[in-house]
């Protein structure tokens, strides 16, 4: 049993409560919406995310009904921009599933995304508590920004860490803070508190990032997407940023121009990739996401021990370590 295994064992009557409240509120009176539901929630993932709003909760002083609305609220808004990603990127698979764009078709996919959300925000509004709405309103606002940030970098080669930071802030990172401050906000912590298990989350959200972008330079087929799908798409990501920053490399210049190009090739990708990983880009990214746990442990030291706080810190290992 891994950690994050134990992790969910020791939650597993609050996420049968959770996924209750789901299930509850995707039913609708549309025989093929309830199909599509159905289908998409065979494969709903790990739910990380409404893990940590559960955790945040206990953290402070305990879950409660309105935290479990709130950690439903923000499972069905990333499901949401799943949805709406695999349209956008024309995703034929999710964790080794059909997509609902492949099976149906884009408009049907579309729709049920915007279903989703809807859902979102009914959830939130059964927390009873504004701030949470105000919250899974930003995050939506944020989860777009950083979408479109990265298809402005992507289409202008603004290749550069400082962009790679700022995007999957934005993209990853934003979506882990947001579990933090509506599981206290339904806990009733103090919003020092909440800041600084915020601070703790917003580390891990941007390790999880890095950690599934290097999953992307390997063939694997627990991942569940191709080797170099995102170059594919544009995305440059941390191995490959720190290969290009290595102007002293004899590819160097190469490998700059190969990057620049709008279209690659097969070809292109494999040598760009077997570049960034000869060059120590993956040996980089792992230095790096050391770097922010180290960070993140800082924030949550000086609070006591607890299995909150020891569960929070298990799940940043798993995060580095796990393998899809």
């Amino acid at each position: 049993m891994t950690k994050f295994d134990e992790i969910k064992e020791s939650i597993s009557a609050e996420l049968s409560k959770l996924n209750e409240i789901i299930n509850v509120s995707l039913d609708s009176s549309s025989p093929l919406l309830n199909e599509i539901v159905s289908m998409y929630l065979k494969t709903k993932g790990k739910q990380i995310r409404p893990i940590i709003v559960i955790l945040s909760a206990g953290f402070f002083s305990g879950v409660n009904d309105n935290t479990l609305n709130a950690a439903a609220a923000i499972e069905l808004l990333h499901n949401a921009s799943l949805i709406h990603d695999d349209v956008v990127d024309e995703t034929k698979k999710r964790r080794g599933n059909p997509t609902i764009n492949s099976v149906w078709d884009n408009h049907i996919a579309v729709l049920v995304g915007d279903f989703f959300v809807s859902n979102a925000l009914s959830c939130a509004i059964q927390s009873g508590d504004m701030r949470v709405i105000t919250t899974i309103s930003q995050l939506g606002k944020e989860l777009s920004i950083g979408e479109l940030d990265q298809i402005d970098v992507a289409k202008h080669h603004s290749i550069t860490e400082e962009n790679y930071y700022r995007i999957i802030g934005k993209k990853t990172a934003s979506l882990f803070k947001s579990c933090v401050q509506v599981g206290g906000y339904t806990a009733k912590a103090p919003q020092s508190d909440i800041d600084n298990l915020a601070r703790f989350v917003e580390l891990l959200g941007l390790c999880f990032q890095i950690k599934d972008d290097i999953f992307d330079y390997f063939s694997d087929k627990e991942v569940g997407k191709p080797t170099g799908n995102d170059l594919r798409e544009g995305k440059v990501t941390l191995p490959l940023i720190y290969a290009l920053s290595k102007a002293d490399s004899p590819l160097h210049r190469e490998m700059k121009e190969l990057v620049m190009r709008d279209v690659l090739e097969n070809d292109d990708i494999e040598r760009l990739i077997e570049f960034a990983k000869s060059e120590g880009g993956i040996e980089y990214a792992y230095s790096s996401m050391a770097r922010l746990k180290d960070e993140a442990c800082k924030v949550l030291a000086p609070y006591p021990e607890s299995c909150a706080k020891r569960a929070f810190i298990d799940l940043f290992d798993y995060i580095i370590e796990r393998h899809n």
